[in-house]
């Protein structure tokens, strides 16, 4: 279940973290190959690492970027199955790095919130949870300025 937040959820383990990067007033998404969608960016956080490590190892392995120290959360997900959460963040994009794409991600987009919305649409529907989480993204970036 899909939940907008201020602050990272409590109780239950977050296992998983992804972000929305955020570069010179434009959005970056990755292109997974296999499930052929656009998709936040990020995955699981693996044993004895923290939820920094593993959004900055995500990041780095999908994308080829660094971000900057400020992280927004401002969505979970609560997953039954696991009893555990994944935690959606804001955040802006510090470097560039060379990337290969060897991984399940191929590539990424970089667009305004408008235009991504819209592409995100085309593949998955009005009413799809990434449509979802970019219209919340849309809101908490221009609330802080970020765009």
């Amino acid at each position: 279940m899909l939940t907008f937040i201020n602050e990272l959820p409590t109780g239950k383990k977050i296992a998983g973290v992804h972000t929305i990067p955020i570069t010179e007033g434009n959005i970056m998404m990755a292109w997974d190959e296999d499930e052929q969608i656009l998709t936040t960016i990020g995955g699981r956080v693996e044993e004895n690492e923290s939820l920094e490590e593993a959004l900055a190892r995500e990041v780095m392995e999908e994308s080829g970027i660094t971000l900057h120290e400020e992280k927004i959360p401002f969505a979970c997900w609560y997953w039954d199955s696991t009893n555990t959460y994944t935690v959606r963040y804001l955040s802006r994009v510090d470097q560039f790095v060379s990337n290969t794409f060897t991984l399940e991600k191929t590539g990424y987009v970089i667009s305004n919130f408008e235009t991504m919305k819209q592409m995100v649409r085309k593949m998955e529907g009005p009413s799809s949870i990434r449509t979802q989480l970019l219209i919340e993204a849309e809101k908490r970036a221009n609330q802080l300025n970020c765009v």
